[in-house]
């Protein structure tokens, strides 16, 4: 039984990546998603703020006070061409890649088309296969226009790409007016992938503290049919390579992932609650299913069941919209 697949021109073994998690932070456990079985491994995030933050703090530390004793000025580097900025992250991938058979994609988390794109050429000097790109923006400013929000998404990977070789991927939230568009527009400007959807992390209120409180819950498998329902709408339209993420929890996630046109399902939550051993259930899982149902390769399943594909492609759009009302019995 073949599961390799092959993902922005990376041979992968099999299709189960750990997303960007907590998972991958440290050498260690760089090693033990390897030996679990995972394909490729998406670094946890290097977030733009951070590089600001440090960025803030050591030009602050370095100048502060040295005017007040002429001396002092050649006791300190010029804060303009010191080396600032999170260097354990791309020190991890470089020594990742050493340590490590399968690829190492980058993640950098932010919006600006700033200082962090020096990041990502970074992450390509120390190794790294792969970037992707997790532009989280939420446009509070009643005044811009959704076409301002899509060109700060456009922008950023046009800066980034022409400074880089390697593939970069692009992680979207489904809060766009028209996701085919933007999915358009990302494949024109260069991007190898489309990782679908980011889940943003919603404030909670406190009741008894009467403040905003940031609240960490993890996916569910129901949180698969938005990637999966767009994923098999795009496949085949946009030349471009499809990851899901949020929802992949089991090996019939993976399986629907597969035949809705990805060629990857990332995955964290399951594993962050059920441990690395889910990777290798997974696989032996889908091996079964696959040998059941007389497939020889995860590419041969790969967006058969998409838009394109199917015998009621109105299944995808507002048609199944009624069917699925229609579908629910009362237990009254």
């Amino acid at each position: 039984m073949d599961l390799s697949t092959e993902y922005m021109g990376l041979k992968l073994k099999n299709p189960i990546v750990p997303s960007a998690s907590p998972l991958s932070r440290g050498l260690d456990a760089i090693r033990k998603l390897e030996d679990a079985g995972a394909a490729a491994v998406v670094m946890y995030s290097l977030f733009e703020e951070q590089i600001t933050l440090d960025s803030f703090y050591i030009a602050y530390y370095l100048t502060h006070g040295t005017e007040s004793y002429a001396e002092s000025l050649n006791y300190f580097p010029d804060v303009y061409s010191y080396d600032i900025g999170p260097d354990e992250y791309v020190n991890l991938i470089r020594r990742a890649k050493e340590a490590v058979d399968i690829p190492i994609i980058g993640s950098l988390n932010g919006v600006s088309a700033g200082g962090w794109t020096d990041y990502a050429c970074l992450i390509e000097e120390a190794g790294a296969d792969a970037i992707e790109l997790n532009v989280y923006y939420i446009p509070t400013n009643p005044d811009m226009p959704s076409s301002e929000v899509e060109a700060m998404y456009i922008d950023t990977l046009r800066s980034i790409k022409r400074l880089v070789s390697i593939p970069i991927a692009m992680k979207l939230s489904p809060y766009f007016s028209s996701t085919s568009y933007i999915a358009r527009r990302l494949a024109q400007a260069g991007a190898s992938a489309l990782v679908l959807f980011n889940r943003f992390y919603q404030p909670d209120l406190d009741l008894e503290r009467l403040e905003v409180a940031p609240r960490l819950v993890l996916s569910e498998s129901d949180e698969l049919r938005l990637p999966l329902r767009w994923v098999a709408i795009l496949y085949g339209r946009l030349p471009i390579d499809f990851a899901i993420t949020s929802g992949v929890h089991t090996y019939q996630d993976a399986l629907k992932a597969m035949m809705a046109g990805a060629k990857i399902a990332m995955m964290a939550s399951e594993l962050l609650k059920n441990g690395l051993g889910r990777i290798e259930e997974i696989l032996a899982e889908m091996t079964r299913w696959m040998e059941e149902h007389e497939y020889d390769s995860v590419k041969q399943m790969i967006g058969s069941l998409s838009q394109k594909h199917v015998a009621e492609p109105a299944a995808f759009e507002r048609a199944n919209y009624m069917r699925t009302l229609g579908s629910y019995r009362t237990a009254v």
